[in-house]
């Protein structure tokens, strides 16, 4: 099948290319620059001209393509909630070009938007779609589309990592090295979910490959392989990369610290993917992230 990849030459984009590519697909590329263009030719992949801000090259796309896969997203998280809005924006493009085809579209959300009231991990049979994270609007233009009779699946994801790149956790240590200290709040008992990027590229072409083979739409997949790494567990390996001291705020010292991060540094947000894993055989085998964490060269990484 010849799939339509966004943000194909990114962090998860770039590793699901190969997985799609051994397992017979052709892939479809999107890409903006020269410099991705030939990332993609030499990856053995096709290329297709488009950004997330111009829709119709999007549209253009998924209209070659037997399925679509979206993970392209505007990482500037100062600027969160118009981007999740443009998120909504792309994803509703793509959508209307396949309303009445079989043809699926597996787009990208957080696995926060499968929060349980009562603070268990996030499932993927959970569906607000009054949930107060932004990214929402990602599941909400993927469920409007479903109940236009597009088959929509949702790929939920937790901190993707490696020894290079690590989620909201990269920059959080871009912030600790500005302020010259690794921050928690209270006692750092809240949880991030992580799973790592190899995994997670994994488990986008069997997500695919069972929507093609008659899974069924609305279906909702978390790329977890690890439930919650405690933030304080997260600041202490940090610290040591950094040589920086590590402290505890208070929640009122939060904003002043992490700045644009503060929404997300007390958060509680344990997830699990033991549906995912028992639907797609998917068993994920990636170092888990302290063990990433403890792997990366802080030096290169944050010289300067």
């Amino acid at each position: 099948m010849r799939i339509f990849l966004t943000g194909a030459t990114g962090f998860i984009g770039s590793r699901i290319v190969p997985e799609l590519l051994a397992a017979g697909h052709q892939v479809l590329g999107l890409t903006r620059s020269d410099s991705g263009a030939q990332a993609l030719e030499q990856a053995g992949a096709q290329v297709h001209r488009g950004t997330l801000e111009d829709p119709a090259t999007l549209r253009s796309g998924a209209e070659q393509a037997d399925a679509v896969i979206h993970t392209a997203f505007d990482h500037d998280f100062s600027n969160f909630l118009a981007n999740c809005e443009k998120d909504r924006v792309a994803i509703t493009a793509m959508g209307e070009v396949l309303k009445g085809s079989n043809r699926p579209l597996l787009i990208t959300s957080g696995t926060g938007l499968g929060s349980h009231a009562d603070g268990s991990p996030a499932t993927e049979d959970v569906y607000d779609n009054t949930h107060p994270n932004p990214r929402a609007a990602s599941e909400q233009a993927g469920q409007a589309l479903l109940q236009a009779g597009v088959h929509v699946d949702v790929m939920r994801l937790p901190q993707v990592h490696n020894p290079e790149r690590q989620g909201l956790i990269s920059p959080l240590v871009a912030i600790s090295k500005e302020k010259g200290r690794v921050a928690y709040v209270g006692e750092g008992a809240n949880r991030w979910p992580a799973g790592h990027v190899g995994d997670v590229a994994l488990l986008y072409r069997l997500a695919i490959d069972h929507a093609l083979n008659g899974g069924a739409p609305g279906s909702r997949w978390n790329a977890v392989g690890e439930e919650g790494i405690s933030a304080r567990a997260i600041a202490q390996v940090l610290g040591e990369g950094l040589g920086l001291p590590v402290v505890s705020l208070t929640p009122e010292e939060a904003p002043e610290h992490f700045g644009w991060m503060a929404m997300f540094a007390a958060l509680d947000m344990p997830a699990s993917s033991a549906i995912t894993r028992a639907t797609l055989g998917w068993n994920p085998k990636g170092p888990g992230l302290i063990e990433d964490l403890k792997a990366m060269d802080y030096q290169a990484a944050f010289a300067g």
